[in-house]
């Protein structure tokens, strides 16, 4: 069975964005990203792809019902995870989809997401092996970070990558959503890398650029100045409910 042409046509061209070296976003074989196709599949890029360089043949098309049950194992070898992965593919001849796979088939659940992107940003990492992690999750510094990438930042404390790490990304969504009523645009995973959730490539493309930017910026203030100034959470709160704002997400894709 083939892919859908238009979703997978925008999750390589999602890739190649992410990918491109002088972004500085993720280098050889890091980072997956995924599409939701229907209720019942997905694409994930498959393990060992380049995102810069991805083709067809490095995405697979892995159904829900086969990872999702695996976020509710109390423990299972690595061979078990992958014989998982293996048995999620709707083609038995496909590559062998990305051990992240398992939290990216979460994320696609979620109400709104369409699109992920895992990406091992320069800019971001920076922060997420730093003390500032947590600080740079929670706090806002300018309004069009507000606006692409939420109010604040989901933060996973440092997990193997893997099942345990889309376990650990699901407690701390979880938690997330019973104090706010949407998804998170970011999720941020200490001394490893950045996810942006969207329902468009487009947005999980802006979300990304943004939060790189963010970093830069939050990185130049701390050099500067000792400790970024950040907007009051009144502010955070006025930005992301204006009007104008929200028009804009819109026609960004964000919302």
């Amino acid at each position: 069975m083939k892919p859908s042409a238009a979703p997978l046509a925008r999750l390589l061209a999602l890739s190649h964005q992410l990918g491109r070296e002088d972004r500085r976003l993720a280098i050889l074989g890091e980072g997956n990203t995924s599409a939701r196709l229907s209720p019942d599949t997905f694409l994930v890029k498959a393990s060992g792809s380049s995102l810069g360089a991805l083709t067809r043949t490095g995405v697979t098309e892995c159904r829900f019902d086969r990872l999702l049950p695996l976020l509710g194992a109390r423990a299972m070898s690595d061979a078990a995870v992958d014989a998982a992965l293996l048995a999620a593919r709707v083609d038995p001849a496909a590559r062998k989809p990305s051990v992240e796979a398992i939290f990216h088939a979460y994320l696609l659940t979620l109400p709104g997401v369409a699109f992920v992107g895992h990406t091992h940003p320069v800019a971001v990492n920076q922060l997420l092996c730093s003390r500032h992690a947590r600080t740079f999750a929670r706090r806002r510094i300018f309004p069009d970070e507000v606006v692409c990438c939420g109010a604040e930042s989901v933060l996973v404390p440092y997990t193997d990558p893997g099942l345990k790490l889309a376990q650990a990304i699901r407690r701390a969504v979880v938690a997330c959503l019973r104090r706010r009523p949407r998804p998170p645009r970011v999720i941020l995973l200490e001394n490893h890398g950045c996810i942006a959730l969207g329902a468009s490539a487009d947005a999980v493309l802006a979300t990304t650029l943004m939060e790189a930017k963010a970093a830069e910026i939050f990185a130049g203030a701390a050099a500067a100045a000792g400790r970024p100034r950040f907007l009051a959470p009144v502010q955070v709160a006025r930005i992301a409910g204006r009007p104008d704002e929200l028009y804009r997400q819109q026609a960004l894709g964000l919302a």
